[in-house]
């Protein structure tokens, strides 16, 4: 399988992929079990009802690990084909050796950036699992993602929604910001956030812009995994997501205040539900599906 691109690869030498590749990699990397294995609840939620055929190509837009691509693949099934695109070198040696592994042979992984380029009308489905957020210019990346479709192709992508609606990230961060400043500007922070597609109206607005018809909005909640102990779920909100974003910033105040930090986090997790792999709080996200006109 190939996937045609001009895109050279210096083009995607930009500051956000360099923090993807250098910093937040290896923190994702070692928290696999919580990043892609704990938002499982979220994806068998939503994979059985995808609108994806026997025999579709289909484009997994942010793949990561490859746990969504191999997935899909499995719904397209041999004459069926997936290919998964991500910045992040990292992400994609993990995608490439697991589905080696599995003997996934209709899954192929890309090395590109979505918003700067993705091939045009070729494929009969268009996927994205928490990906979307992190586009600086949302318009644009939505709007390669509708081109890669064929006429009436169809395109869902999944988001969280508000912060109030996310515990499992928005606790932790207002714990650590009783004793850490917001940063007013962030160096080291995948903006523009995982909060960035919460407002249904204004991803509304972006999605017609981008081109896309038939443009629909489902609430899926769901528990998330956010550790296998107390203490692997401090180490996680300390190191990803809104709360591991202030305590990074901070530099050496955060780690002054560790110890402080650390008992907060450790008081709040504990009541949290355990379940069978681990310590389990709510979340919430959005499907959204949308279709690429025929003309």
């Amino acid at each position: 399988m190939s996937m045609n691109l001009t895109t050279n690869i210096g083009e995607l030498d930009t500051s956000s992929v360099q923090l993807w590749n250098d910093v937040l990699a290896p923190k994702f990397i070692r928290f696999k079990h919580v990043a892609a294995d704990g938002l499982a609840l979220h994806s068998e939620a939503v994979l059985p009802n995808l609108p994806v055929k026997p025999g579709d190509r289909v484009l997994d837009v942010g793949c990561g690990f490859g746990d969504t691509a191999i997935k899909l693949a499995e719904l397209v099934g041999p004459d069926g084909e997936v290919i998964g695109v991500d910045c992040c070198d990292a992400f994609l040696i993990h995608a490439e050796n697991e589905a080696a592994a599995r003997g996934k042979s209709n899954v192929d992984f890309v090395c590109c950036d979505a918003e700067i380029e993705l091939p045009t009308c070729e494929f009969d489905f268009v996927f994205a699992r928490f990906g979307t957020m992190y586009f600086a210019n949302p318009v644009a990346g939505l709007r390669n993602m509708r081109r890669a479709l064929k006429p009436g192709g169809e395109m869902v992508h999944i988001v969280w929604r508000e912060r109030s609606d996310n515990p499992w990230l928005s606790m932790a961060n207002d714990i650590v910001l009783r004793y850490l400043p917001q940063p007013e500007k962030c160096a080291q922070c995948c903006e523009p956030g995982p909060f960035s597609m919460a407002n249904q109206e204004t991803v509304h607005k972006m999605m017609r812009l981008a081109g896309y018809t038939n443009i629909n909005f489902e609430r899926v909640d769901a528990e998330v995994v956010i550790g296998n102990s107390i203490d692997d779920a401090i180490a996680f909100q300390l190191a990803l997501g809104p709360a591991g974003e202030v305590f990074r910033e901070a530099g050496e105040a955060a780690e002054q205040k560790r110890d402080l930090i650390e008992a907060a986090l450790a008081t709040a997790i504990s009541k949290q539900k355990i379940g069978t792999f681990g310590i389990m709080m709510d979340s919430s996200s959005w499907v959204i599906s949308a279709t690429n006109p025929h003309s």
